[in-house]
């Protein structure tokens, strides 16, 4: 931040986690765009003295910040309550559109393609990964789960409850950060599980729309909006399992899906939309006396 003042010009900050040092902007007079990201003190993993911290940073990032930016309607809803809705701008998280990707980096882990679910997703309790794995169970068809994501079965009890009560049938490969190994199981599954419970336009759920996956996901608002009414929702374990038998085996209804998932994300995730409205947006901010706007390649 001391740098950012030295350095003039406009900051766009990502998260609202140490909002209560961004008045050093205010001072500078330097205009300060903040991305609100999502409701953090709401998720469950954090301690209430984290939580304290959060919302405390939250209300005063409302205040302190020149422009907010929503990742979400839903988000952009939750911020109106905090500021008037001409401070705010709904722009989403974007992601690279997957037209065709490998099955050699699959095959390496076991796997057909077509022939699993997929879960990419923090292993904790807002997230559902244990209720998605519960209601996994056996498929006799032989498909599998594969969740994504470090598992400390040794320090974390949620962890060790998820592992317990996964059957032979799901898949837990660890955390993997290579992209042509994450697009390419998106790109090949039977259905993308998308699990979140709190929370704005999650990248992990626009990077599977980009890849064309078949979604099924938690129903709430926040998954409505992005996957979109082609996608298919849960509530429930209960509800969960009826859905992996409903769709693991229909063919039709996940190539259905795969279209609906593309569309979807034409519609409002590409890059060249998100960072043209970032683009117009920062615009907006810049000084009277800049001759030029930043330009595409800026």
């Amino acid at each position: 931040m001391r740098r950012a003042t030295r350095e003039g010009g406009i900051v766009l900050s990502l998260g609202y986690g140490t909002a209560v040092f961004s008045g050093v902007f205010r001072r500078f007079g330097i205009p300060n765009l903040i991305n609100m990201d999502g409701v953090e003190w709401r998720r469950t993993q954090w301690s209430l003295p984290a939580k304290a911290w959060l919302y405390m940073n939250e209300r005063v990032g409302c205040l302190i910040g020149n422009h907010l930016i929503a990742d979400h309607p839903e988000i952009a809803n939750h911020l109106a309550t905090r500021v008037r809705r001409d401070k705010i701008t709904m722009i989403p998280y974007g992601a690279d559109q997957v037209t065709k990707a490998a099955e050699e980096p699959i095959r390496k882990l076991g796997l057909t393609p077509g022939e699993y679910a997929l879960v990419i997703a923090r292993p904790e309790p807002d997230n559902s990964i244990l209720e998605i794995v519960k209601a996994f169970g056996c498929p006799a068809s032989g498909k599998k789960l594969v969740v994504l994501g470090r598992f400390d079965v040794e320090g974390s009890s949620y962890h060790r409850s998820v592992v317990e009560a996964a059957s032979e049938s799901v898949l837990f490969p660890g955390a993997i950060y290579d992209l042509s190994v994450t697009q390419s199981l998106r790109f090949h599954a039977a259905l993308y599980v998308h699990g979140h419970r709190v929370g704005g336009t999650n990248p992990s759920l626009v990077e599977a729309l980009g890849a064309g996956s078949p979604v099924l996901a938690h129903d709430n608002p926040f998954n409505r909006w992005v996957a979109g009414s082609g996608a298919h929702f849960f509530n429930n374990e209960t509800d969960c399992a009826h859905k992996f038998a409903e769709l693991l085996e229909n063919r039709h209804e996940q190539e259905r899906m795969r279209a609906a998932s593309l569309r979807r994300f034409k519609e409002q995730f590409t890059w060249e939309k998100v960072l043209q409205q970032y683009r117009d947006l920062i615009g907006k901010f810049l000084p009277v006396s800049s001759a030029n706007p930043p330009s595409r390649q800026a």
